[in-house]
């Protein structure tokens, strides 16, 4: 007696659907991700002012950053403040058309700033061509 036994068909993936699912969730996430870039390594806390106008200027500046605890950084890198001056003199050398914006924490002390001014006039920066960037509350 021959038993017949039913041949099983191998399971299949639905390939193609699969990739139209990871089409769609691939461009989810680029369009839903935000690019960030780093600013400084020194934490800062800009002050506010209400009365303030604001200028509208939108050029793009490298952070000289000024935190409360002392610490300069210039761009990505921490600078001691011994070194500030030759850091700056370095960094118009090898990016002359790259503007600076000074951004000091609200805790900041005022001498601490006289000294990064005085660092950016040893380095041959105009300090009007160094502003302080402050918060406008709106």
């Amino acid at each position: 007696m021959k038993i017949y036994t039913k041949r099983r068909q191998k399971p299949t993936v639905p390939i193609i659907t699969l990739i139209d699912i990871l089409a769609i969730l691939l461009i989810f996430f680029i369009v839903t991700t935000t690019f960030k870039t780093k600013e400084s390594l020194v934490k800062v806390n800009l002050p506010r002012s209400s009365e303030m106008a604001a200028d509208g200027e939108a050029t793009v500046r490298t952070a000289l950053a000024l935190g409360k605890d002392g610490q300069v950084s210039l761009g990505e890198q921490v600078v001691p403040m011994e070194g500030l001056a030759a850091a700056l003199t370095t960094y118009r050398q090898s990016k002359p058309d790259v503007d600076l914006e000074l951004k000091a924490d609200e805790g900041a002390p005022l001498g601490l700033m006289i000294e990064v001014w005085d660092a950016a006039t040893k380095a041959g920066i105009d300090i009007g061509d160094l502003p302080l960037r402050i918060l406008l509350e709106e």
